[in-house]
């Protein structure tokens, strides 16, 4: 892989897909994990929500959302690509636009996020 390696956007898209992937995988088995807490004792279940209030894991949640936006937008172009004659022809412009979509969609969280940490919206 490494000596094929030409750095064009389909192979950029190819490793931030199965990146972004395994970061979404990894989330869905904290987020079992933190609800199957309760099975063991309202105490870990509670001890692990104290961990998941902490404003570095709130950072660690806005780069979930842009992968899993990611994600499921690069999905899209896979399935353009795959099963529309001109979606290989556009497969570039449509990296970039998953890629804008995704960097803005994250941008957003992240700035609703800050906004919370902060304490700049009021308490629900």
């Amino acid at each position: 892989m490494i000596g094929g390696y030409r750095g064009k956007e389909g192979q950029w898209a190819f490793m931030l897909h199965r990146i972004s992937g395994l970061a979404i995988l990894l989330y869905l088995l904290l987020h079992i994990l933190s609800i199957g807490s309760i099975a063991i004792s309202r105490d870990a279940y509670e001890a692990v929500h104290a961990v998941e209030s902490h404003w570095l894991f709130s950072i660690g949640l806005v780069f979930v959302t842009a992968g899993v936006l990611y994600h499921a937008l690069n999905g899209l172009r896979i399935i353009f690509m795959d099963f529309a004659g001109w979606g290989v022809k556009i497969q570039r412009e449509l990296f970039y636009l998953v890629l804008v979509i995704s960097a803005v969609g994250g941008l957003m969280t992240g700035v609703l996020t800050l906004g919370r940490i902060l304490g700049w919206f009021p308490e629900a």
